[in-house]
């Protein structure tokens, strides 16, 4: 259902459209000249506005040009009658919806309306999808501009779109699992869950029951049917972090649910086709695996179509002072408390240190100084207070 202006100086052609409108359930306002209807739309809002092109005082397509300049949104539908066609086309180019001729075809007119109403729901729903991408960019914010951070940026600008398998390589704690939801929250996927499987912390008895889910009386201790992550998954995004643990056998399983697309349930004969994007991590050098018998040479294929590199923290440093501004910020809002200032001396020797534990130590070195340093964190704070693992 639409809410919809009529804008027209003819009473009859008014009341024709609002009966017939309202009979499809449309809410209708009339308005019988072009100032009447600007009037209107200043206090009120509506989805679609049909507005005649002749009329007196104030014809059509000033009408829409002053909606445009109030920033209204609602698609415009110009009514024109015989000898104004060449107007309704200059309407188009002024930013009118659509248009339709007199006498007018009701039909057309009923297509019209409900392709608007589409429209209008579709933009809507883009307008939450941009939403939450940036909600979520706010919540794992990729926070550098060295050409190393750039380098990783624009890849994943260019490979978010696509549904392609994306590899993340780095060192733990460098932001792998940011790469990651970055790549989902910018693709077409984005309303979709995003799935993290963490495979280095599941037994590998378990893990098959984990990534496939398991029928009722499957093993011991399945006392119901539980669906597994791809199936969480699906219309999303599944990430395999720290694939290089997962066991051969695992492996195996995934290989084939790569391949085929459909996964069977421990315990379960049936086949379920599967829509996810699989986007997998690991801090491990899958080459050195693979010769070394641990990982399997099809499976790196299949998963490395797209492979993106984390640097580490020690690679970019001149993205310190972006991280120590970032998260004195992020931390201090989470005590409540004022933020700290922290000295050009005190990011120069945080600059030394090789951050072995990259962002995620970084980030914790942080919180230890806002908790001891009172308002200024001074280059001898650092030195008191950080001890790396260097």
């Amino acid at each position: 259902m639409a809410k919809i202006l009529i804008i027209d100086d003819e009473r009859s052609i008014r009341n024709t459209l609002k009966d017939i409108l309202e009979y499809e359930s449309h809410e209708v306002v009339l308005a019988a000249d072009g100032i009447e209807g600007l009037k209107i739309l200043e206090k009120d809002k509506f989805d679609i506005i049909l507005c005649d092109i002749k009329m007196p005082q104030m014809d059509g397509i000033e009408v829409l040009v002053r909606i445009k300049e109030m920033g209204i949104d609602s698609s415009v539908v110009m009514i024109s009658g015989h000898g104004t066609l060449e107007n309704a086309v200059d309407a188009i180019r002024k930013g009118a919806y659509d248009y339709l001729e007199k006498p007018l075809d009701l039909n057309k007119l009923l297509v019209i309306v409900k392709n608007a109403t589409e429209k209008k729901a579709l933009v809507a729903e883009n307008k939450v999808l941009k939403q939450k991408v940036r909600n979520n960019s706010n919540k794992y914010p990729m926070v550098g501009e060295s050409p190393a951070m750039r380098h990783v940026k624009e890849m994943i600008q260019r490979v978010a779109p696509t549904e392609a398998r994306v590899l993340i390589l780095g060192e733990n704690g460098s932001g792998k699992e940011v790469v990651a939801r970055h790549l989902h929250e910018q693709s077409p996927r984005a309303n979709g869950p995003f799935v993290e499987v963490n495979c280095a912390a599941i037994p590998s008895e378990l893990i098959e029951s984990e990534l496939f889910g398991h029928e009722k009386g499957s093993f011991t201790s399945a006392v119901k049917t539980q669906k597994g992550k791809f199936e969480a998954a699906q219309g999303g995004t599944i990430f395999l972090d720290e694939i290089g643990d997962m066991s051969l056998a695992a492996q195996a399983k995934v290989l084939r649910v790569l391949q085929e697309n459909k996964i069977s349930r421990v315990g379960s004969d049936k086949e379920i086709a599967t829509d996810v994007r699989v986007i997998a991590a690991t801090n491990k050098n899958l080459r050195e695996e693979i010769q070394s018998g641990r990982f399997r040479e099809d499976l790196y294929h299949r998963l490395s179509v797209i492979v993106i590199q984390v640097p580490s923290l020690r690679n970019r440093k001149d993205d310190i002072p972006l991280l120590a501004d970032y998260f004195n910020e992020q931390i201090n809002n989470e005590y409540n408390q004022k933020k700290k200032v922290i000295t050009d001396d005190a990011i120069e020797k945080l600059k030394e240190y090789n951050w072995t534990g990259n962002v995620r130590e970084f980030r914790n070195v942080l919180e230890r100084l806002i908790i001891f340093c009172p308002d200024t964190i001074t280059r001898e704070d650092v030195e008191n207070y950080v001890v790396p693992l260097n």
